[in-house]
């Protein structure tokens, strides 16, 4: 048997006014036309689905069995039909967007978030890079914004502007190891068991080309894909951390202690490519978002 949709959504008003009549007017049908498509119902199903009184209609065991996979099939219906419209857009704009891992963690997510609830029709392709990679995609036109490291940014040539601090810091569970430290140097840092990221990730690469070929040798009892697990591990006492100070920015679970080294204070950069994606509209108000989520996680 087949159902018409109109058919189903007419029942269920019939169905929820109780009444022929209201489930006519609520569906934009006259009251002849209704009832022919009810009768027309309970002839196909063979069963009566109304019980008919003078006050009204109610619905027989068959009749609420329909109404109940009515609403279902409606519902879906209305989501296969939003799902659908969803790729009938014209033209639509999609910006390319490249970090590095540390405004991966937090400043791309909360500006994403905010940004795409703002503009439906924008769609946004976010990978995560390292500074340098990212000046090349940028450059070359295959990204429209970047979020790269302040020594790249001041010789890439490209339109920048600082949005906030990305400086280095040693976590450690809150009374551990770190307890009335201040500061310490990384070679101190590698005497005692590490967590750390990745060696392709691009916060870790970074980490050891400034260390060189000749750092200290470290333990790492972990080695994980996000700075969101390092961070976790590092609270839980499974080892020292080096992460960016926003990642725990206001973590009561942490003591923090200053990197002394020339290299951990860092700055977050962004960079917009040679595209005219780039300076568009659009990339204005994901670069605002990005300006915005670079602030909140501000020391």
């Amino acid at each position: 048997m087949r159902y018409d949709l109109v058919d189903l959504r007419l029942f269920l008003h019939v169905v929820t006014e109780g009444s022929i009549t209201a489930g006519a007017r609520r569906t934009h049908l006259s009251l002849p036309s209704a009832s022919g498509r009810v009768r027309a119902l309970e002839h196909h199903a063979g069963v009566a689905l109304l019980v008919r009184g003078r006050r009204g209609v109610r619905p027989t065991p068959a009749g609420a069995a329909l109404a109940r996979h009515a609403r279902d099939v409606l519902a879906g219906t209305a989501r296969m039909e939003s799902a659908v419209a969803g790729y009938a857009r014209a033209d639509p704009v999609v910006l390319r967007l490249v970090a590095g891992s540390s405004a991966t963690h937090r400043v791309v997510p909360v500006a994403l978030a905010g940004f795409l609830a703002d503009h439906p029709d924008v769609d946004v392709v976010a990978a995560e890079r390292r500074s340098t990679q990212i000046v090349e995609l940028l450059a070359t036109g295959d990204a429209d914004i970047g979020v790269v490291l302040e020594d790249v940014a001041r010789g890439a040539g490209l339109d920048a502007e600082l949005i906030g601090d990305d400086s280095l810091v040693v976590v450690g569970r809150a009374g551990g190891l770190l307890a009335g430290r201040d500061a310490m140097g990384f070679g101190e840092v590698a005497e005692h068991p590490l967590v750390g990221l990745d060696a392709d990730v691009p916060l870790q690469r970074a980490l050891q080309d400034h260390l060189g070929p000749h750092a200290p040798a470290a333990r790492y009892r972990a080695v994980t894909a996000t700075i969101g697990t390092v961070v976790g591990l590092a609270a839980a006492g499974v080892g020292l951390a080096v992460v960016p100070r926003r990642a725990v920015q206001g973590d009561t679970r942490f003591d923090v202690c200053e990197l002394r080294e020339p290299w951990a204070t860092r700055g977050l950069w962004l960079c917009r490519g040679a595209t005219d994606r780039g300076a568009s509209p659009a990339a204005d108000s994901l670069a605002e978002h990005l300006r915005r989520a670079a602030r909140q996680g501000a020391p």
